[in-house]
């Protein structure tokens, strides 16, 4: 017997657990990896942008960004922290007038971004090709973090605080009676709880769906990679919303981490559903071309490694948090729509704090367009 199952131990699950034991509750993570944090945690670069067009995801990242910005402060952990903004260089008309439309919301909710000139994005993205170049946004407070060292980080702080992990085993199904949770069943026994969250990420709709409850969560699959080291030249995360013109790809980004590496993704078009996480043979071509077009000092640029990772995507490109309708006690904290590592920390904060305490971190308005029952209709503006 727990107090909470916390289904996954990923980018959602592991500080869920966190927040969820500091709380003062009894945490059991099941997770069907041989350790946390194997999944789509370990294969995001690490960028953390509050630079959303939705209050809700700005608020949430928000406080990612000061759960991260303190965590050595208060752990004594090294977790590769960097403030160092997010910028997204526009070279198109109707770009500038969409980056700009979103200001207004922007700021009311605290996001502290400003429009740079020609010259001010030269200046924060020192070797961009200026060709064209029409300014630009800078977020100043985003930033990147290593999702290595804090999946390590974190997964002790769990233990420290009681959290049991049973590894290698596999969710089959949430029990429920009379429409309250039980527990869970799994590949090893029974589970009892009195609450479950499901954090499965890509596989949250299969979760759900054992106790009658839709999730509309469907993943598709993003391309990565990281450089051997360079010298130290770029603060901010760059964000080139402009479509490829091979016609294979939409925005793409890339940033230097602590340690001097080039991290670089970019978005296919179309879209590759489905869970295959086996690299490809078009995406290093493809994604040299982009970065050596608007940055042409990367053309030495040595290449360590490709990976790919799954984007847990719902209809509005919106998280879906709260309580399931139906069946108390079942928890979702589903569909981060590849933002789950950014979103990850400040989206836990809010779970745990609505689970133990019955009302989120979040402002409840706030909290309430992340609801399971929403209309998913709208589409966010920047993803």
């Amino acid at each position: 017997m727990t107090d909470v199952v916390v289904v996954g131990a990923g980018a959602i699950g592991l500080p869920s657990a966190y927040f969820l034991a500091q709380e003062g509750m009894q945490v059991t993570v099941v997770d069907r990896e041989p350790a946390p944090a194997q999944g789509s945690f370990k294969a995001a670069l690490g960028g953390v942008r509050a630079t959303h067009s939705e209050p809700a995801k700005i608020a949430l990242c928000q406080d990612s960004l000061r759960i991260f910005s303190t965590w050595k402060e208060k752990t004594g952990t090294e977790i590769g922290w960097k403030m160092g903004g997010y910028c997204f260089p526009v070279y198109r008309e109707q770009d500038e007038k969409l980056l700009k439309d979103l200001f207004p919301i922007q700021h009311k909710y605290g996001l502290k971004i400003d429009w740079l000139d020609h010259d001010g994005i030269e200046k924060v993205v020192p070797g961009i090709n200026v060709e064209g170049l029409r300014g630009g946004t800078l977020s100043i407070e985003d930033g990147q973090v290593s999702p290595l060292l804090f999946a390590s980080s974190l997964s002790q702080e769990c233990r420290k605080l009681g959290v049991e992990f049973r590894l290698g085993e596999r969710v089959e199904q949430v029990l429920a009676t009379s429409d309250r949770v039980a527990g869970v069943k799994t590949s090893k026994g029974i589970i009892s709880a009195d609450y479950v969250l499901n954090a499965a990420g890509a596989w949250a709709t299969q979760i759900a769906s054992t106790v009658n409850v839709r999730v509309p969560v469907s993943p598709d699959s993003h391309e990565a990679g990281v450089s051997m080291p360079v010298e130290q030249f770029l603060d901010p995360l760059v964000v080139d919303i402009r479509p490829g013109p091979e016609g294979k790809t939409a925005n793409f980004y890339f940033g230097q981490t602590h340690d001097g590496s080039i991290i670089f993704c970019y978005t296919p078009s179309p879209i590759i559903p489905g869970e295959d996480r086996r690299s490809t043979s078009e995406f290093l071509p493809i994604i040299a071309n982009r970065l050596v077009n608007l940055m042409p000092r990367f053309r030495h640029l040595v290449i360590r490694r490709l990976w790919r990772g799954l984007y847990p995507m719902t209809p509005d490109g919106v998280p879906i948090i709260g309580e399931a309708p139906n069946v108390s006690g079942f928890y979702l904290a589903a569909g981060l729509c590849g933002q789950g590592f950014m979103m990850g920390p400040g989206t836990a904060r809010n779970i745990a704090h609505y689970i133990a305490r019955g009302k989120p971190y979040l402002d409840t308005y706030l909290f309430e367009t992340l609801s399971p029952l929403r209309d998913f209709s709208k589409k966010e503006a920047l993803k």
